[in-house]
């Protein structure tokens, strides 16, 4: 047994990407998608037909030069969901434009119509994950959007304070980021050696692990974002893990043993019973650098993502 096989024993494997051969080939659960994923599909041969069919989409709607961007570059990211959804039995994640990160009710409005557009694809609500950034506005737009029945992945996680405020609003699924988590601290104090247990992205996902379950929160934990086979190894019975295909591939061409590594001990980490409130996690953020480094940067990225993107859309009408 590979140790990718081994993995699925443990853990729901997710594929962080939008490529179909690799989709076929690792048989995932479910699919993650991002504007960088969307914007390489996009430059795709294979995903063509999809753009084609967002464009005259975008024109049947009509209205302005851009709302006409805005309706294809939605179409685009649900079309590309939607070829996904045929290749794997669970759920594809679709992200909210990142400039919207701070604005509650436009978030909900935009995954309202994420919803809708594929419905008219013939995909029920139960395949869909809304993605948003665990902003404050990000958290309480999902918070209102789970309570319509629809299910929402809060990624940019980068802290325990941003873990329990997404797990407080009963959001379905987050994503901490464990290696970018990881680049940040290896860029402050590099060393040359690679000790997964001093990984600072692993011990996050620890630490989220074991105060959601001695809290006995729903909310699935999803590690995202490797940048190494170890942290994925050292991840093993973490609920959820997306993985790219690279690592995918280095898991299944390896037959090392693979346990599960993840074990519930007490933790604790946050211990007052209340709901955290806005000052209070806006506080909390602000005192952890890498997570206000690594948030702003990554609704930033994404941002530049959809610029791109909107870019190349609009060069089609």
């Amino acid at each position: 047994m590979n140790q990718l096989e081994s993995l699925k024993k443990f853990t729901t494997v997710v594929i962080d990407s939008s490529d179909i051969q690799s989709i076929q080939k690792y048989h995932p659960e479910d699919a993650t998608t991002n504007p960088a994923i969307i914007l390489r599909s996009v430059k795709s041969d294979s995903y063509k037909f999809l753009v084609n069919d967002a464009i005259n989409y975008a024109k049947k709607q009509g209205g302005s030069k851009e709302v006409m961007i805005v309706n294809a570059s939605d179409k685009i990211a649900v079309n590309i969901g939607t070829e996904i959804l045929k290749y794997i039995p669970g759920r594809i994640s679709t992200e909210i434009d990142s400039r919207l990160s701070f604005n509650t009710i436009e978030s909900i409005s935009k995954a309202k119509k994420l919803i809708n557009m594929y419905k008219a694809n013939g995909i029920e609500d139960h395949r869909i994950l809304i993605k948003l950034a665990a902003t404050w506005e990000g958290i309480r737009a999902a918070e209102e959007i789970e309570k319509n029945g629809i299910k929402c992945n809060l990624t940019l996680i980068f802290s325990v304070n941003q873990a329990r405020a997404c797990a407080e609003a009963n959001v379905f699924l987050i994503s901490p980021f464990v290696g970018r988590i990881y680049d940040w601290h290896n860029k402050q104090n590099f060393t040359p050696q690679y000790l997964v247990d001093k990984d600072p992205g692993v011990k996050l996902i620890k630490d989220i692990y074991n105060y959601y379950k001695n809290h006995q929160y729903k909310t699935i934990i999803m590690g995202a974002s490797f940048r190494r086979i170890e942290q994925i190894i050292a991840l093993a019975g973490c609920d959820y893990l997306t993985i790219s295909p690279i690592l995918l591939k280095e898991l299944q061409n390896n037959y090392e043993p693979l346990t599960k590594k993840l074990k519930l001990f007490f933790n604790k980490v946050i211990s007052d019973s209340s709901l955290i409130s806005e000052s209070e996690f806006r506080w909390e953020h602000n005192q952890n650098p890498m997570a206000v480094e690594k948030l702003s940067e990554g609704i930033r990225q994404f941002s530049i993502d959809q610029y791109t993107l909107d870019k190349l859309i609009a060069s089609k009408f």
